[in-house]
């Protein structure tokens, strides 16, 4: 199955796909159609058994600084037509990245803002750049938080600490956040995606595919248990 191969970036080699947002200029802010384009890439390259882990990155400086609301209401649509049923089911689960197969491994090569930040938290293992800017901003915008950062930001960080950042929508960096435990490791931004890579290659090259499967669903579905 093909790849349309605009907003959104795949790359694959042997075992692990890097699937990369390419709107550089828009500092790979999320429209209508990127979005359409991503939850494909992702449902694509998961129903490929050839695909044993996906890394998934930004194109330039940012990795995502959120929806595009330089469309006005029109950043809130989605396409529906153009999705497939798997497409859409990924669109509209809270915990979409949760319940694939595929371990999906996230680098945070730069800012991460508001929806792009709580995007990346759905990452199984996450590493992020050093100096990358960081901001759960939707206490300042008047909105909430979405993506079930609520119930998943103070489980990773503890009541305190998410609150914080929830509350204040405040700036933070990588080097904090990864601290903090949001992330497994931040590193200096060149060595980011090459340390992603190899981790994906790591764990297609010494792990069974049915255990990182059956390790992953079990894992998020004890998780939500709680």
């Amino acid at each position: 199955v093909g790849f349309k191969n605009e907003k959104v970036l795949v790359d694959i080699h042997g075992r692990v796909a890097t699937v990369t947002l390419n709107r550089p200029e828009q500092h790979n802010a999320m429209d209508p159609s990127m979005l359409d384009e991503f939850h494909h890439a992702l449902a694509t390259l998961d129903a490929d058994g050839a695909i044993g882990a996906i890394v998934i990155t930004g194109a330039g400086k940012s990795y995502c600084a959120g929806i595009d609301v330089s469309g006005g209401a029109d950043a809130f649509a989605q396409d529906t037509e153009s999705a497939t049923e798997a497409d859409a089911e990924m669109v509209v689960a809270n915990f979409g990245l949760w319940q694939m197969r595929t371990p999906i491994i996230g680098a945070i090569n730069g800012a991460a803002i508001g929806a792009g930040l709580t995007m990346a938290l759905l990452s199984d293992i996450i590493f992020v750049a050093e100096d990358a800017k960081l901001s759960f901003r939707f206490s300042r915008l008047g909105v909430l938080p979405e993506a079930n950062s609520l119930w998943l930001l103070p489980r990773l960080i503890g009541i305190q600490h998410a609150l914080d950042l929830l509350m204040t929508g405040r700036d933070f960096t990588g080097t904090e956040a990864a601290a903090l435990g949001l992330f497994k490791q931040a590193l200096p931004r060149d060595e980011l995606l090459a340390a992603a890579q190899a981790y994906a290659q790591s764990l297609v090259t010494h792990s069974s595919p049915l255990s990182l499967t059956l390790i992953k669903r079990l894992t998020y579905g004890y998780l939500q248990e709680n």
